[in-house]
């Protein structure tokens, strides 16, 4: 049988040790039972199951019978499975609650290439299809749902989706399902996920959807800028999210906001709401660094998005949505963007008109209210915005304050394109279109911007600095 670490007797052992040097060298507040906060009181590494980081045997009954094993432990204190260094091919696996998934700094995971290894999922209820193919689709990388408290993190080691394999099937239209994403969360709560390094994913990266109280942070994600929806973190459905210290280079939107698919969505109904997004890096010339939408049709309300840069992206935060789609996308609030070279600096789209299938319903038209943006300096831009609501349902309570736009040198003759829009704005180079009036000429009116904190911006990560020395492979 695998050995199983019992990581609670290392701590207490080693911290009678550590309390005659020094407690400094201890991550987190040391518990009343002696477990620092964060650590789980069982462990063990991939290599007790059979795990073998050569980058060529496949992995994936290793992760799978590890986290069958430690899944045993969730209600004694939770467990954690360390893999060590080594490049470690994997197909897809579940995860278990009360669990981390820890990645030694020289730990490369290696997604397999052999599509026997990603099990066949459903379309998810609130799209109603796949997304690449009417079919189902294939399980993420990491995968997990009906869970609570898990964790997937490291000392900044490595997934690598090795996505050209999917990349070329989707380009000559040969999938059969849906690509896999590099991990999705589902049904879930208490989700972290930080300290690693993304490479090419076959799709998007992370989606936690129709879950609550997730972490996203400091995550590097890399994917070519021409890769297909390599979409860098796509909270959907979700419910108090906190996406802070994030580098995206990616093939689609750096961050997609989503809640469901026009009468799926619908049906489903469940909206992405109270989200914090901080400290973003963002390069993707062919989409934005923040879209919500354009599958919102559960809703999007209360994101607060502040401290973003974007270098050789297309556009900065945009709204993409269209008929059919329903709901709602409201009381959004951005301050603090930091734009270089772009396409357009503002981007609303209400003639977005994917749908997954006939039945979508013309009369759901979406409701695009309490758009406010602060603070925003651009520069080598294209066309200062591009607004455009829909015929009878205009995009209302549009707020723009204190933008300084610079144009490149082959920019478009008219800077502002606006239609079926209401709003307001207040110091912008260039001046605004006249659907956005300056109420007060020669004096900056600061768009509203909430004061309270989201709950989730003071959950702390749950980080534990002891652990056994992983094995060199």
């Amino acid at each position: 049988m695998a050995r199983v670490h019992n990581v609670r007797g290392l701590v207490l052992a080693l911290a009678a040790i550590l309390s005659l040097i020094s407690l400094s060298l201890v991550q987190g507040r040391v518990l009343e039972d002696g477990l620092p906060s964060g650590c789980r009181a069982h462990g063990a590494f991939l290599t007790d199951f059979g795990g073998v980081g050569d980058g060529k045997t496949s992995n994936t009954k290793a992760f799978r019978s590890a986290i069958a094993e430690l899944s045993k432990y969730a209600s004694q204190g939770g467990a954690e499975l360390i893999v060590p260094p080594g490049r470690w091919l994997t197909g897809s696996f579940n995860l278990t609650s009360h669990f981390t998934l820890y990645l030694h700094k020289d730990a490369v995971l290696l997604a397999s290439q052999d599509e026997s290894e990603w099990p066949v999922l459903p379309p998810l209820p609130s799209y109603g299809k796949g997304r690449d193919v009417t079919n189902g689709r294939y399980s993420s990388l990491i995968f997990g749902t009906n869970l609570t408290d898990v964790v997937i993190t490291g000392g900044n080691g490595t997934i690598d989706g090795q996505g050209q394999y999917w990349w070329d099937k989707f380009k000559a239209k040969q999938l059969v399902l849906t690509r896999p994403y590099l991990i999705e969360i589902m049904y879930s709560d208490q989700v972290q996920i930080f300290n690693l390094t993304l490479l090419n994913s076959p799709s998007w990266n992370v989606h936690p959807i129709y879950s609550s109280n997730v972490i996203v942070e400091n995550l590097t994600i890399l994917a070519p800028i021409k890769s297909p929806n390599t979409d860098g973190i796509n909270p959907d459905s979700c419910t108090n999210v906190r996406i802070i210290d994030n580098f995206i280079v990616s093939g689609d939107d750096c961050i997609a906001v989503k809640s469901g698919w026009d009468q799926y969505g619908i049906k489903v109904g469940i909206p992405t709401k109270h989200v914090t997004i901080k400290r973003l890096t963002c390069i993707s010339p062919y989409s934005a660094t923040i879209a919500l939408g354009s599958e919102m049709s559960g809703g999007i309300e209360d994101l607060r998005a502040e401290d973003i840069t974007a270098i050789n992206t297309e556009s900065g935060v945009r709204i993409k949505t269209a008929i059919g789609r329903g709901a709602y996308v409201k009381n959004i609030f951005v301050k603090g963007m930091s734009l270089k070279t772009m396409k357009y600096v503002f981007w609303m789209s209400g003639n977005y008109g994917s749908h997954p299938d006939q039945g979508w319903d013309p009369k759901a038209l979406p409701i695009i209210s309490g758009i406010n943006y602060q603070n925003v300096k651009a520069e080598n831009v294209s066309m200062a915005g591009d607004l455009v609501g829909l015929d009878n349902d205009k995009f209302t309570g549009i707020c723009l304050s204190n933008v300084t736009i610079e144009l490149a040198e082959k920019h478009k003759k008219v800077q502002w394109n606006c239609s079926n829009i209401e709003g307001i704005s207040s110091g912008i180079k260039p001046q605004a279109c006249d659907k956005l009036p300056d109420k007060q000429p020669g004096k900056i009116v600061p768009c509203p911007y909430p004061s309270d904190k989201l709950s989730i911006e003071d959950v702390p990560l749950k980080i534990c600095s002891i652990r056994p020395e992983p094995p060199m492979y």
